[in-house]
């Protein structure tokens, strides 16, 4: 780590209030706050306290004296062909207009509105007209099922649910309508009204009278509508946004207004090295916490351009997001290590034909990066690729290069050094003592939280604190659930989940560390490790690879060879305690539609047992291979 990074962080941390007041005035504050900090209630923080601001004047009316012109959304589709550039100024049109028409459905401040859309411009007007009036939006990803659904409609009690006749997935039309109405009937807390866009994909849409809103028949009436922001409170919140629980019941993620907004904004200077003007390509979904902070509101707050995608990364070809990169210009670009495996499959041609003059930078997250695919990518854009590493509970990166504040040496497979305002420390588990240097230990962060992280469970203070700040009976830190390495230079490196340890025979390995080792092996594109219980050692690994390609030799010869290769590549790299027990070689392993990696469903049936939910499921004949390999 340079001087220069360890200061600044180190400021971040030893002169808090001053360090963050600082940051503060990137945005608007219509009231000035009166502290910086309030942690008079351990672990619950409060951030600027009573300081009024308001998401959606950051984001869309403080730029229009400027940028009434400019570019605030790219839309394209490749579902549908369509493609579409909404400026600042016809932005903050439609934006008042859907505010007008939440007000007459009687939403006002601190009511809850449900969004379960797809990638569709009208999903972000959805978001910032609820911050607007001072609403608590929940954004719940497109295509969950109906049972799930409903279990944050009864969470978050919405009074007006947003959705849209249906999404689309590689030309599959995935229904919503018909799911919502399941849900619905399923819920305690229904919504007084569903607004629905119509996208013309269905052709009979279910329909409840007296309850249903057609979007595309009404908003017209609303065209002209100027709505004025409510101002909010620093620490009322903007959003909820649900994650699994280790109970089953998911967690509703409660974010403030204030901190975020600042957090945000200090991230995209100092983070993602972005200015007002840039053009920033994200490429999850609104549905999950990338999508809220780095496809709308950090890059509006910002006053850049974002690009709204909606479609696979390989179609037409796999060329298609470099294809937007050089035609939009785009100066930033986030995305996740699933999609640039998926990608590293394909013909350099599809990269290499394309100019990305303007790209500076390159940043993916999501799940720990392998030291292979980071390098892969790296020569084929010959741009710099940062890994960082964070959490729907923080909102923006834990671990993070920082560009914005100096340009640093890359280590692959790393997500570099504490992002500022992080004290972060990783702990071995036995005493919660600091770990030496690339020991093991727990990633944790010395509270307070910085601005912008989870400021509680939605309704569940004693959840927030029994979930994410018991990891130790001796201190109170906030539990990242993952194992990690600190190296001689500060460089981390993050091991996997604590729930995705394997205990082989009293020893503890991370599923990280074998596939990293597996990873190395030349014909192995992608690879999956899971822990299954064994009789003896009480779990074993079981390695799931896809192969970049056949041999000339029969599947089973094939099979026989690399599997052998890859046991001694595991002996060599972590030594024999961590071979795996088998090596299974798919097609592909099951992911959601945002690129994670069902790893519990693996292991589930594996062990023999029922996979457990799979409604984001991408691809239901994944999970159906992993059957057939495992039961032969």
């Amino acid at each position: 780590m340079s001087e220069k990074i360890k200061n600044f962080h180190q400021s971040s941390i030893d002169s808090t209030d001053e360090f963050w007041a600082e940051q503060a005035k990137l945005i608007h504050w219509n009231s000035s706050f009166e502290q910086v900090l309030d942690y008079s209630n351990p672990p619950f923080a409060k951030w600027f306290v009573q300081g009024k601001t308001n998401l959606c004047f950051n984001a869309i009316d403080r730029h229009l004296d400027e940028r009434s012109d400019q570019a605030a959304i790219v839309y394209v589709s490749t579902e549908t062909n369509a493609e579409e550039s909404i400026s600042y100024k016809e932005l903050f049109q439609r934006v008042n207009s859907f505010s007008s028409l939440l007000s007459s459905c009687g939403v006002s401040k601190g009511d809850r509105v449900l969004i379960y859309m797809p990638m569709i411009p009208e999903a972000v007007y959805a978001m910032l007209a609820c911050v607007r009036i001072g609403a608590v939006h929940s954004v719940v990803f497109g295509g969950f099922a109906s049972a799930s659904l409903a279990q944050r409609v009864d969470d978050c009690s919405p009074k007006v649910m947003v959705t849209a006749d249906a999404g689309l997935r590689g030309g599959r039309v995935i229904p919503y309508k018909g799911l919502v109405d399941e849900a619905l009937t399923l819920s305690t807390t229904p919504p007084a009204n569903v607004i629905l866009v119509n996208r013309g994909l269905v052709s009979d849409i279910p329909w409840t009278s007296g309850r249903d809103v057609d979007y595309n028949q009404v908003i017209g009436t609303h065209e002209d509508a100027r709505v004025g922001v409510e101002w909010l409170e620093s620490n009322e919140p903007s959003y909820i946004l649900y994650t699994s629980g280790t109970t089953g019941k998911p967690k509703g993620i409660q974010r403030d207004t204030g901190g975020y907004a600042v957090a945000l904004a200090a991230s995209m200077n100092h983070i993602y090295d972005a200015r007002a003007g840039d053009t920033i390509f994200t490429t999850s979904d609104i549905g999950w916490v990338v999508g809220h902070s780095y496809i709308v509101y950090a890059p509006l707050i910002m006053g850049m351009t974002t690009v709204l995608y909606e479609g696979l990364p390989t179609t037409p070809d796999p060329g298609v997001w470099w294809s937007l990169v050089e035609k939009y210009n785009v100066n930033v670009m986030f995305s996740s290590p699933t999609a640039i495996r998926v990608l590293k499959k394909q013909d350099l041609k599809y990269i290499e034909k394309y100019d990305l003059s303007d790209l500076r930078h390159l940043f993916l997250a999501g799940e720990p990066l392998d030291e292979s695919t980071h390098s892969w990518i790296s020569d084929a854009i010959e741009k710099p690729v940062h890994d960082h590493f964070w959490q729907t509970e923080t909102g923006w990166p834990v671990l993070t290069p920082m560009p914005g504040v100096e340009s640093t040496q890359i280590k692959y497979g790393s997500p570099s050094f504490p992002a500022y305002g992080y004290n972060l420390k990783v702990l071995r588990e036995s005493d919660a003592s600091e770990a030496d240097d690339n020991e093991k230990g727990l990633v944790s962060i010395v509270p307070p939280l910085p601005p912008g992280c989870m400021s509680t469970v939605w309704g569940d203070d004693e959840r927030f604190v029994s979930t994410y700040f018991s990891a130790f009976e001796s201190t109170m830190v906030y539990s990242t659930f993952d194992w990690g390495i600190r190296d001689e230079d500060g460089y981390h490196f993050i091991l996997g989940r604590t729930d995705d340890v394997i205990n082989v025979a009293g020893h503890r390995l991370g599923t990280r560390e074998i596939e990293e080792a597996i990873q190395v092996h030349a014909n192995v594109a992608e690879v999956a490790v899971v822990g299954v219980q064994d009789a003896v050692k009480g779990q074993m690994p079981v390695a799931f690879v896809v192969r970049k390609k056949l041999s000339e030799l029969s599947e089973i010869q094939q099979n026989e060879i690399e599997k052998k290769e890859i046991m001694k590549q595991v002996d060599q790299s972590l030594g024999a305690i961590a071979r795996p027990r088998n090596v299974y070689f798919v097609s592909m392993l099951p992911k959601t539609r945002s690129g994670k990696m069902l790893r519990r469903s693996i292991q589930a049936i594996t062990e023999g047992r029922d996979p457990g939910d799979l409604t984001t499921l991408e691809d239901l004949s994944a999970i159906e291979e992993i059957i057939k390999v495992t039961s032969k």
